[in-house]
């Protein structure tokens, strides 16, 4: 059976080698008769393995030895509750950025642990595919941050389900504000290069641009790792975790191995700039199939448009379905749209090729042509 197109929002598509070799090595890896899944966490195999996936991260990103390289549990919105109880000693509130569903999400769990300052919000307008989207104008965070006591700005820098991405802004103005910036970068990690010492805390989830679901990778200044509040579990306080090397109680080993294959496979293709521009090669593909169309819509401002997640319409939803069914016909799946929006979503992370975007705008330009 020949594979598909995956484009999944998450957990999303992996390269085929690594996929490839995952299976090669699944009953004996390297000669050692064993499984990655059946080594102990502690034992000089996975050491090994483990080493080289946080080296091979911090070299992709470029991390500076001011940031420590955690690999923890509980995904993006797990740390929705992490962050805050490991940096607000001392502190009673932080400011929000709101550009989405997630970063409203993060919002509103933070309330349960101090008090959430909303300096920027459009998150009203981004679930209603009906309305622009857009980054909205962030020069007036200074204004906004800077002198109010907050122990940190948090913002999502990719919202997958409206398909708004930014684009520096924030990393721009952080050595201005006077408190440490927290990004989610769950679903864009990796596809661009960014300044990390910029940012007091980087988070996100694995499975949609690193390896499978069940490791969330945390990149965090060393000066915060000792702000944890008294209520928070040791296992997730930043400061036990960095000091163990991530071993302080047992992490997820395979999902591990398996984004360290992938990080193998990005350095192989020539690391995070080549990832860039594929990514806008890729993005700008479709996003162009789509404003040429008279059947298909984008309600994302064009400066704005997410690279790795791109959301659209049908002039004719009664279309969907057939659409929907068409596609996968084609071996073009997982594009339906989230169920809070509707329409269709492409996720084109780092390990879709532009072979399959080139399959999916073939299949749209036929589609209209045929059945609108």
């Amino acid at each position: 059976m020949s594979r598909v197109w995956n484009f999944s929002a998450g957990p999303a598509a992996l390269p085929e080698s690594v996929l490839r070799r995952a299976a090669e090595e699944m009953l004996d890896w390297q000669g050692k008769g064993l499984s990655v899944m059946e080594m102990s966490h502690r034992s000089p195999e996975y050491t090994r393995i483990f080493e080289k996936t946080r080296d091979d991260f911090r070299k992709l990103l470029n991390v500076p030895d001011s940031h420590d390289v955690l690999f923890m549990q509980g995904g993006a919105v797990g740390m929705n509750a992490i962050v805050p109880m490991n940096l607000l000693q001392g502190f009673e509130q932080a400011a929000f950025v709101n550009t989405g569903a997630w970063s409203k999400k993060t919002t509103k769990e933070f309330s349960k642990y101090g008090l959430a300052r909303v300096v920027l919000d459009n998150a009203n307008a981004l679930v209603d595919c009906a309305a622009a989207c857009y980054v909205p104008e962030c020069a007036s965070l200074l204004d906004r941050v800077n002198g109010q006591q907050m122990a940190y700005l948090h913002y999502c820098d990719n919202e997958t389900i409206s398909g708004v991405e930014f684009n520096g802004q924030i990393e721009t103005l952080a050595s201005q504000l006077d408190c440490p910036v927290v990004a989610d970068m769950s679903s864009n990690i990796l596809s661009k290069p960014i300044e990390v010492s910029k940012y007091g805390l980087i988070y996100g989830g694995a499975q949609k641009n690193v390896g499978p679901a069940g490791v969330t990778i945390v990149v965090v200044d060393q000066e915060l790792l000792n702000r944890a509040l008294p209520i928070c579990p040791s296992a997730f306080a930043f400061g036990t975790v960095a000091e163990n090397g991530s071993m302080y109680n047992t992490p997820p080993t395979y999902s591990i191995y398996i984004a360290g294959l992938v990080f193998e496979w990005l350095i192989e293709q020539g690391g995070v700039s080549w990832a860039q521009a594929q990514a806008q090669e890729k993005a700008a593909l479709l996003y162009n199939t789509i404003d040429d169309s008279d059947l298909y819509n984008c309600p994302v401002r064009r400066q704005d448009r997410s690279r790795m997640n791109v959301p659209f319409t049908l002039a004719d939803e009664s279309l969907n379905a057939s659409f929907l069914s068409k596609a996968a016909e084609h071996g073009l799946v997982q594009l339906k749209g989230h169920k809070s929006v509707g329409g269709m979503r492409a996720s084109i992370y780092n390990a879709m090729p532009l072979e399959g975007v080139k399959a999916l705008v073939d299949f749209m330009r036929d589609f209209e042509k045929t059945e609108a």
